[in-house]
């Protein structure tokens, strides 16, 4: 059975950093895209980060470009999204999911599976 687990999230200050986490198993997810949603609370689930099956190729939602690293370690079946100056906007329940494709996928549609969520939030 596949299964995604998040890990990582927490309470952090304005301006600080968390690493997420997101470990895989079930299968093997080193041929597949991977990616990461949020959804704030009263907010749509929305995309974050895209990253290809080899991790050469990724792509990033406007507000998190340049603050935020999705990165990939596919002998360990485990993605990462390193998470720097954090905004308290950025507070919500982060999401892993995997595609049943080799590229980058960016909408929900486009995730085969999902892990159950980790909460991040930010305070000011």
């Amino acid at each position: 059975q596949v299964q995604l687990v998040e890990s990582g999230g927490g309470l952090v200050q304005a301006g600080g950093s968390l690493r997420l986490s997101c470990a895989a198993s079930g299968r093997t997810f080193s041929a597949y895209g991977m990616g990461w949603f949020r959804q704030a609370p009263g907010k749509e689930r929305e995309f974050v980060a895209s990253i290809n099956w080899s991790g050469s190729s990724t792509y990033y939602e406007d507000s998190v470009k340049g603050r935020f690293t999705i990165s990939r370690d596919n002998a360990k079946n485990v993605e990462y999204l390193q998470m720097n100056t954090m905004k308290p906007e950025d507070t919500a329940v982060y999401y892993c999911a995997v595609r049943l494709a080799s590229g980058l996928g960016f909408t929900i549609r486009d995730y085969d599976y999902w892990g159950q969520g980790t909460q991040v939030t930010v305070s000011s």
